[in-house]
């Protein structure tokens, strides 16, 4: 009884990270069970399956390391222990800074969309949008970067308009936001659809913000080209672990795989 009371209160979550300064800096509320009885429903709860009991989050606390959501309440623990010094938004760049340095060059991005399938015309005008739009943000000094490269300490910077509000402004992931989304857009399915996408970009759009329409249009544009599901339906679970970049290595795998079968 000592172990359910105990899980049933331990609703505190992780909102900072090691790499993620701004996240100790700028921290979100994080309710003890205390304050929610103060205010119930403030961003909502999921439930979650653990250890036979059901246990209740707060899911609008943003999480610094984890993508969770109803198709994964513990998000991807394995991807996010082996990444526990970065943001959600930073593990998604992460496939992408294969040295590990915290810097991604305009050659590592091409590299990267290039093994996700995007072949040379998409990697290369992949690199042109991702490079020009986001390296002065995350620039650490006021003068641009000369090699248009990408700085993962401040990739937070980077975040736009107009998109699903999922990660917010440090780079945690908001489980409210993401299930905001598709409660709004999926029509009762499991996923959305290139129609279901279209109204998203349209309801999601707020004004005077043209860098954010494009961003979310190509964002949205590379994530259907990238899984391009047979039967047109991009599945929750799926988006979920583009939003914390464990979908990329497997993608990337499956691909190199296929053509090493291909080649024999």
């Amino acid at each position: 009884m000592a172990d359910i009371q105990s899980a049933k209160s331990n609703v505190v979550v992780q909102t900072a990270v090691p790499d993620g300064r701004v996240t100790t800096e700028r921290p979100p509320w994080n309710p003890t069970p205390v304050q929610r009885k103060s205010l119930p429903n403030a961003g909502g709860v999921y439930a979650a399956r653990h250890l036979d009991i059901w246990l209740k989050k707060t899911s609008g606390t943003a999480r610094a390391n984890r993508a969770p959501a109803t198709t994964a309440p513990d998000g991807s623990p394995e991807w996010a222990e082996q990444h526990s010094h970065q943001t959600v938004l930073q593990q998604h760049c992460d496939f992408f800074d294969t040295d590990n340095d915290g810097i991604i060059w305009p050659i590592d991005t091409y590299r990267g969309f290039y093994a996700l399938g995007f072949g040379f015309l998409l990697s290369l005008l992949s690199v042109f949008i991702v490079h020009l739009s986001f390296s002065y943000p995350t620039c650490p000094s006021i003068l641009p970067d000369p090699f248009f490269r990408l700085y993962l300490a401040n990739i937070h910077k980077a975040k736009h308009g107009s998109d699903t509000g999922t990660y917010d402004n440090e780079g945690r992931f908001v489980p409210q936001k993401f299930e905001d989304f598709f409660n709004k857009y999926s029509n009762g399915k499991n996923g959305v659809t290139a129609t279901d996408l279209w109204e998203a970009l349209k309801g999601q759009r707020v004004i005077m913000d043209p860098i954010g329409w494009g961003g979310a249009f190509f964002e949205w544009a590379a994530t259907y080209i990238m899984l391009w599901p047979e039967d047109g339906v991009l599945k929750r679970e799926d988006v979920r672990r583009v939003y914390d970049g464990s979908i990329f290595v497997d993608i990337a795998s499956k691909r190199a795989g296929s053509a090493k079968t291909k080649a024999a």
